[in-house]
């Protein structure tokens, strides 16, 4: 996934004492707020359409669609394609479900610390460094 977490929402996710689901997703994934209530938004209602979370988070179809999009890439949501009666289609998205989620945000810190661990241990002993 690659995805390093913010060293500013790190440091405000350590010196807050419980931090919350949105504080930990921002800091780990890189996500918005408003990223997070979409991601709350379809696990509560599964299968929806940009027009219905549109409606549900009072918010622009461009914006959802933003959205929608950097959950998909952070592997947060799913799309799928229904065909529609009339003909045509809409795309209904889903949540990925909170406990892979989580395991996400436990599988990014691992990759994370690693990196930093084997930075630390690249360090130079060297005076003045």
């Amino acid at each position: 996934m690659s995805v390093n977490p913010s060293p500013d929402q790190f440091h405000e996710l350590m010196v807050d004492d419980e931090p919350n689901l949105s504080d930990v997703m921002a800091c780990v994934f890189g996500v918005q707020e408003h990223e997070v209530r979409t991601y709350q938004t379809l696990l509560e209602t599964p299968a929806s359409t940009v027009e219905e979370l549109a409606d549900e988070l009072g918010r622009d179809r461009s914006n959802i669609n933003r959205s929608l999009s950097t959950l998909r890439e952070k592997g947060l949501a799913t799309r799928k394609r229904r065909l529609l009666d009339g003909g045509g289609h809409v795309y209904q998205y889903t949540a990925t479900p909170l406990s892979e989620a989580r395991e996400l945000m436990h599988e990014t810190l691992d990759e994370w610390t690693a990196v930093v661990h084997h930075r630390i241990d690249e360090f130079d002993a060297s005076p003045g460094e």
